[in-house]
């Protein structure tokens, strides 16, 4: 991934700076069941896993709903944290897969087509596009739109099948493999809709990027 990151594994602005604590210690609290020690993890986590819920349901109430579901899905498998990665990395799996069931439920993946949003090509086979928008993905795009919020509106005008295998890849940087798990797909798939899902971003931003208002 390039050094810029769009969220930094489930990083957002409201974190006030975690993991000043090693994970064992504050593993050792929550199983103990320290009252001070809970409630500052919870508030300390609240803010960055309500970002990357509500960047995948798309409503603030759902993605409530998903971090609490989630924080108690923590807390019951506390005992099954085997420390292969580290605890954020951990519930940020958690809160993620949480959010993709609620989405499940509430409008299954459709496969919706994305064509309209690809690139268009001449007779000849050549791209057509504006030759001052020569981004390759969604992080340089970043650089240029200068906000996360851009991105993410554009994002979210995509079909959900595109738009949660871009959030999940290249917003909460997870692996192609963990993504495949998560969305019930081979790895190959979910490379091909990344590919054509960035293609689409980088339409949707090619306005923004020569200075049209979008």
């Amino acid at each position: 991934m390039p050094t810029r990151t769009l969220s930094n594994r489930g990083k957002d602005q409201d974190d006030p700076g975690i993991d000043q604590k090693p994970d064992c210690d504050v593993i050792s609290d929550l199983k103990r069941g320290d009252g001070p020690s809970t409630d500052i993890f919870v508030r300390e986590n609240m803010g960055w896993m309500l970002a990357s819920a509500r960047r995948i349901v798309r409503d603030q109430f759902l993605a409530e709903d998903c971090v609490q579901a989630a924080f108690v899905n923590v807390f019951k498998n506390l005992e099954t944290f085997e420390g292969h990665s580290s605890l954020r990395i951990w519930m940020h799996r958690i809160v993620v897969n949480q959010a993709l069931m609620a989405l499940r439920t509430r409008n299954r993946l459709q496969e919706m087509p994305i064509d309209d949003l690809l690139p268009e090509f001449d007779a000849g086979s050549c791209r057509l596009e504006d030759s001052r928008v020569t981004l390759e993905n969604p992080e340089s795009l970043l650089v240029q739109s200068q906000t996360v919020e851009t991105v993410i509106s554009l994002i979210n005008k995509m079909p959900d099948i595109y738009r949660i295998v871009l959030l999940l890849r290249d917003i909460e940087e997870l692996s192609t493999s963990e993504v495949a798990e998560m969305l019930d797909l081979s790895e190959s798939n979910v490379k091909v809709r990344l590919h054509r899902a960035r293609s689409g971003l980088k339409k949707l931003l090619e306005p923004l990027l020569r200075g049209d208002a979008l």
